[in-house]
């Protein structure tokens, strides 16, 4: 499936002990998505003000593996009612202060491929460190429909 020319991924599988989305009445929760690609976990390390543009694209990259874990899930994008929440952990150096900028990548493509529906709440914060080194994990809470 492509939406906006992003071709969507096999989503991939969990790093650990468990599951990808849990479906609970019309909402549904994506487990943290690292920026992985074809099993290979893309954008690794420490993010700085050096390197604001590459954790971007990290983040852009767990946010269309989200997208993947949906249309996994529901089958079509189409069944999205609403996306409630984001959040966005960034593993970064202590200076580092610009958490938002990061995430604000993965939020654009939400609000680009939803619209209204993408407008969802957000945190962004700044952690000592992720799973297999990866620079950003998102999670999501998502409405869907019936």
């Amino acid at each position: 499936m492509e939406i906006l020319g992003i071709k969507l991924p096999s989503p991939p599988t969990p790093a650990g002990s468990y599951i990808p989305v849990v479906k609970t009445g019309d909402l549904i929760y994506i487990s943290g998505q690292i920026p992985m690609e074809n099993g290979k976990v893309k954008f690794t390390g420490k993010v700085s003000d050096k390197n604001l543009e590459t954790a971007q694209q990290s983040a852009r990259m767990c946010a269309i593996n989200i997208l993947a874990q949906i249309k996994r899930e529901l089958g079509d994008l189409d069944k999205v009612s609403k996306i409630v929440k984001i959040s966005g952990f960034v593993n970064s150096v202590p200076e580092f202060t610009q958490h938002p900028k990061v995430i604000n990548s993965a939020s654009d493509l939400i609000f680009e491929i939803f619209g209204e529906k993408g407008k969802h709440s957000r945190i962004a914060v700044g952690v000592v460190s992720l799973p297999l080194n990866s620079m950003t994990e998102i999670d999501a809470i998502v409405q869907v429909s019936k």
